[in-house]
């Protein structure tokens, strides 16, 4: 026999691996909606006809690597998802999501050890590959029976309301509510017959904390959003006037300063994340709407789109997108109006349930959400569920407090 003895690298376990050179390629293309990949291996993953779900060692030692190759130019119509299988990823645990979605991509990975996990050394989307988990649970908060109230329910992860949790913190109405840190919630300003800025933070476990002294400008009837992933932000709202500042909140729940906004001033609208890292604010006394990117910034004004009203709630839903719904316009609606994952929003489609005003909504279950509470000719608790596509279910009877000009946010990665 002859041959080359080629350049190889032994591993801390003492077993030679493959150099990246030499790894070991299927020679088969991979076309199922699931892979199973061992470490130093070339895969050719062909989605022509659906999405394709690989899965990672569950260990790994420094220098292995795995690389993903777009056999079709497909990923971009059929995504793949990696499951990194208990291993971090790019420094995050396994329940952040991972997927690769441009066609023609070749993915390379090496692990470089427990801290980081695996690192994608040569790919189209080396920052922004892992995307956090949505929240699971909601909670909403706050508002008023006719006298201010700081009364809170909480929502499971199949979008069962909760009976009520007694007050903590301010009682007050018209206050915004988003997500932040990926697993935990902001309320924040109001009005408790006097406008505020103070903040209430909500744990993953949906306790919520004790008043927090506000920073910025106190008002009412703002709305706000998560961004970025893990942070928020207040925009908008009403202080004996119309307002277009905005507030950011990082991923550890500290409200900044006054930004002065862009757009035109305005209160009772409300606002959602998309693309699971940016958000949109829509509608309320003027109808525009105003993009906010992954940074946080706030673009121009958009001329609105279907029928603008006020008083109304907006929650993401499917993943990456959004709804606007309900609301009054001369009368209460029902109607809704979906975003999509690139943040344009739909025409007007007519609503399911009891048209009402001053409602909220926030996502649940991962994927879906969930309208509630409100005031028809008084004061309701019933609620309306968003299925994974966007589609609103009729009438559930509510539970705890009836009452309007709530806020509600997610919370909780676990289920």
């Amino acid at each position: 026999m002859s041959g080359i003895v080629q350049s190889n690298t032994v591993r801390t376990s003492g077993v030679i691996a493959a150099s990246s050179a030499g790894l070991d390629w299927s020679s088969a293309v991979i076309t199922g909606s699931t892979l199973s990949a061992s470490a130093n291996a070339g895969y050719w993953i062909n989605t022509t006809s659906n999405a394709c779900t690989i899965t990672l060692p569950s260990s790994a030692e420094v220098g292995d690597q795995i690389v993903f190759a777009d056999y079709a130019r497909t990923w971009g119509t059929n995504a793949i998802t990696i499951d990194s299988n208990g291993l971090n990823y790019q420094g995050n645990d396994d329940t952040y999501g991972v997927s690769y979605s441009t066609s023609g991509e070749t993915v390379s990975i090496v692990y470089s050890g427990a801290t980081k996990g695996w690192i994608p050394m040569d790919d189209d989307e080396v920052a922004d590959a892992p995307s956090p988990p949505p929240t699971q649970k909601g909670i909403f908060g706050f508002g008023t029976t006719g006298s201010v109230t700081g009364v809170t329910n909480l929502v499971n992860s199949s979008g069962v309301v909760a009976t009520d949790v007694s007050a903590v913190g301010t009682a007050r109405q018209a206050p915004a509510a988003a997500s932040y840190g990926g697993d935990k919630a902001i309320f924040g300003y109001g009005t408790t017959g006097s406008y505020v800025s103070m903040t209430n933070l909500v744990s993953s476990s949906g306790v919520v904390g004790s008043d927090v002294t506000g920073v910025g400008t106190a008002r009412r009837q703002s709305a706000a959003a998560g961004y970025g992933g893990d942070k928020a932000i207040f925009g908008y709202g009403y202080n004996g006037s119309n307002l277009s500042m905005t507030n950011l909140v990082s991923n550890s729940g500290v409200v900044a300063a006054d930004v002065t906004g862009v757009g035109t001033a305005r209160k009772q609208l409300a606002a959602v994340s998309y693309g699971s890292d940016k958000a949109i604010f829509a509608y309320g006394s003027t109808n525009v709407s105003n993009l906010v990117s992954n940074s946080g910034v706030v673009a121009t004004d958009v001329t609105g789109v279907g029928t603008n009203r006020y008083g109304l709630g907006a929650a993401s839903y499917g993943g990456d997108k959004g709804i606007f719904g309900y609301g009054y316009a001369g009368g209460n609606v029902s109607m809704t109006n979906l975003v999509s994952n690139s943040g344009v929003v739909a025409a007007d489609v007519t609503g399911v349930g009891t048209a009402r005003a001053y409602l909220a909504a926030t996502g649940y279950g991962g994927d879906k959400a969930i309208f509630g509470y409100g005031e028809v000719t008084g004061n309701v608790s019933l609620t309306n569920l968003v299925s994974n596509s966007g589609v609103v279910a009729t009438d559930v009877t509510g539970v705890g407090t009836a009452r309007n000009s709530v806020a509600a946010a997610g919370y909780s990665l676990s289920a």
